[in-house]
């Protein structure tokens, strides 16, 4: 069995690397890895393959800075030279990105099986491009691997039950790769305070928004008057805030340049609290016994939210400011959302029977 895997942003990157170390295992399937060039940052991508442990891939389509369309449209265009010069039994893909999407399209025009992992998963925010992707990608695939029952559940609601599409509960790829790292992890350059606040800031609706971009970031120099807050900051994050005059208190909020995985998973594992709106990384929050507060109005995790560990806040700096103070979290974490850490064999095992 030919296996097609198509990657292109950091998330994907994790996912895969733990899918990847299952196929390694099995001597009658071979994996080729796509990478569409999404990120094309050397410390948001190439890293990852390096420290990951993970084969460098097989194409490297370097499409990225373009608008929705056009790279949705450039790669596609690539991705189809690859399926038609490879024929693979199966083109897989993963979460909600535009390489998830151009991945998807590409494969099934071609008459080729489409597996996709992180399936039913919704924001139910029409706004964000992600849940775009993923509904679709959801609708034109041959099987899809659910991390959680919630997920299912909004697949049953969508009518799914009446096409001819898998439905598999496979738990979470993202935490196989936690347990996997856990014991790799390594401390960035930098000297880490004893207690801090990580924190992340990248999507389009808080970035592209400079009244929101302005209030997180506030709240950033106030939370950080208590606790040191330590801010990867992304590229195109960084880009938009040095053309504006966004006011950043640097001596207490530490940015620092995109870091690997393995010193993620390290500042995961120590620091008391996560501020992101990424939504891998309220996840690993939650696999590292982490509370999360998530800057966004919504989120695809709302087990989390349910259960006590996420705290939704949007960018309002008091609700911000409040969250971070009141410190009101379940902190049992005992609880099996996500699989604990079987979601890779499943899929594997799904793909080959």
């Amino acid at each position: 069995m030919k296996i097609i895997t198509i990657v292109g942003a950091r998330p994907q990157f994790i996912k895969a690397a733990a899918v990847s170390r299952e196929i390694a295992k099995h001597d009658d399937v071979e994996e080729l890895i796509v990478h569409t060039g999404q990120h094309f940052d050397a410390n948001m991508s190439d890293i990852f393959f390096d420290e990951m442990e993970i084969p460098k891939p097989n194409y490297n389509l370097d499409i990225n800075g373009l608008n929705h369309g056009a790279m949705t449209g450039q790669m596609m265009e690539k991705i189809e030279e690859v399926l038609l010069k490879e024929k693979p039994d199966w083109v897989l893909v993963y979460g909600d990105t535009n390489s998830t999407i151009a991945g998807a399209l590409a494969a099934r025009k071609l008459h080729i099986k489409v597996a996709h992992v992180e399936a039913g998963l919704r924001s139910f925010n029409m706004q964000m491009p992600e849940e775009i992707n993923r509904i679709l990608t959801d609708r034109i695939s041959n099987i899809l691997f659910c991390p959680t029952d919630a997920a299912i559940e909004n697949l049953n609601k969508e009518g799914y039950e009446n096409i001819d599409i898998r439905i598999i509960k496979s738990g979470d790829v993202m935490q196989d790769a936690a347990m996997f790292y856990s014991q790799k992890s390594r401390p960035p350059a930098m000297d880490l305070p004893k207690e801090f606040v990580l924190a992340t800031i990248h999507r389009a609706e808080n970035t592209d928004d400079i009244n929101r971009l302005e209030s997180i970031f506030a709240a950033f120099s106030e939370i950080s008057k208590t606790m040191p807050v330590i801010l990867p900051l992304h590229p195109r994050t960084k880009k938009i805030i040095s053309t504006s005059n966004i006011d950043i208190d640097t001596d207490r909020v530490k940015i620092i340049d995109p870091i690997g995985y393995l010193e993620m998973v390290h500042l995961l594992k120590n620091c008391k609290l996560v501020m992101t709106d990424s939504g891998g990384l309220q996840k690993e929050a939650f696999f590292f016994e982490k509370p999360c507060i998530t800057l966004r109005d919504e989120t695809e995790w709302v087990e989390l939210v349910e259960n006590g560990f996420n705290t939704i806040v949007g960018a309002d700096l008091n609700k911000i400011i409040g969250a971070f103070e009141a410190q009101s979290y379940n902190h049992n974490f005992d609880i099996n959302l996500y699989g604990r850490g079987t979601a890779s064999r499943r899929i594997i095992e799904e793909l080959k029977h």
